[in-house]
């Protein structure tokens, strides 16, 4: 039987947890090591309805991208105001582990950066910000630079996006430039717009970005998309998947259905 340490050292060899960032929380976030998993859920986030769905599925491991310990735990108990102690009550009661790869992921180099960059279509695909070079010589860093196989106006660059990441909206500012060589940065990367501009790239993809940023990339002159947290990240999710499916072939690994882009946008009817 497959344990969950087999899992976590299988996936440390694929993504090191020794990449992540030191305010991060990556790795075996509840659970026992040694404890047997025969169903695996993968997933962006572990949700209330995440653990429902695992549950439902009697899946005995939880693989995510954002860990569900993040900040000291002070309480376990299922106030409705402990948001964490109840999931961690809640996963331990059902006997669910969770191993969690975040800022390791994100660096890793056929991590969330590069599903990203594929996605979108770009090629010649390098690092954006180098952080290192692992024992083995293998480099990693944050986000990607790539190439587009033609130039094209941004707004036809951002139908690409669309179709691509099926975001809810797209904010953006035209930096006055047509779209052919694009960094990526996959959740909340705007501190690295200005490795972007050092790599010449006339466009930067990622998420969460503040105004300040906005007006900065305007006066810059690159063109700056805020494609969402959420889809530019769960495009990772299948390079997850297929990476349990060939290193566990006798697991079921069961790709989330609940989990979705948490908000809406809203368009008046009148407008």
């Amino acid at each position: 039987m497959t344990t969950v340490n087999e899992v976590y050292r299988y996936l440390n060899e694929k993504t090191p947890f020794t990449y992540q960032e030191s305010w991060d929380n990556s790795g075996l976030n509840i659970g026992d090591p040694e404890g047997t998993v025969e169903r695996v859920l993968v997933v962006l986030d572990i949700t209330d309805e995440v653990i429902e769905e695992a549950i439902a599925h009697q899946v005995q491991l939880i693989v995510s991208h954002h860990p569900v310990i993040f900040h000291p735990v002070k309480q376990v108990t299922l106030k409705a105001d402990d948001l964490t102690g109840r999931k961690i009550w809640r996963l331990a009661q059902a006997g669910i582990s969770a191993i969690c790869c975040h800022t390791n992921l994100d660096a890793v180099e056929e991590g969330v950066n590069t599903a990203l960059a594929r996605a979108i279509g770009l090629s010649d695909v390098c690092q954006l910000a180098q952080c290192g070079i692992d024992e083995e010589g293998r480099p990693y860093g944050f986000g990607r630079v790539g190439n587009l196989s033609r130039e094209m106006p941004l707004e036809a660059f951002l139908s690409v996006v669309e179709r691509a990441l099926h975001p809810n909206s797209l904010r953006y500012v035209d930096g006055g430039k047509p779209v052919f060589k694009v960094a990526v940065g996959g959740g909340a990367c705007g501190s690295f717009m200005p490795d972007a501009l050092k790599a010449g790239c006339d466009t930067f993809i990622t998420s969460d970005l503040k105004y300040n940023q906005f007006l900065d990339a305007r006066e810059l002159g690159i063109n700056l998309i805020d494609a969402g947290h959420f889809p530019t990240e769960n495009v990772v999710l299948p390079t997850l998947v297929e990476w349990l499916v060939k290193g566990f072939p006798d697991l079921q690994i069961i790709p989330s259905l609940v989990h979705k882009e948490v908000f809406r946008c809203y368009t008046s009817r009148n407008s």
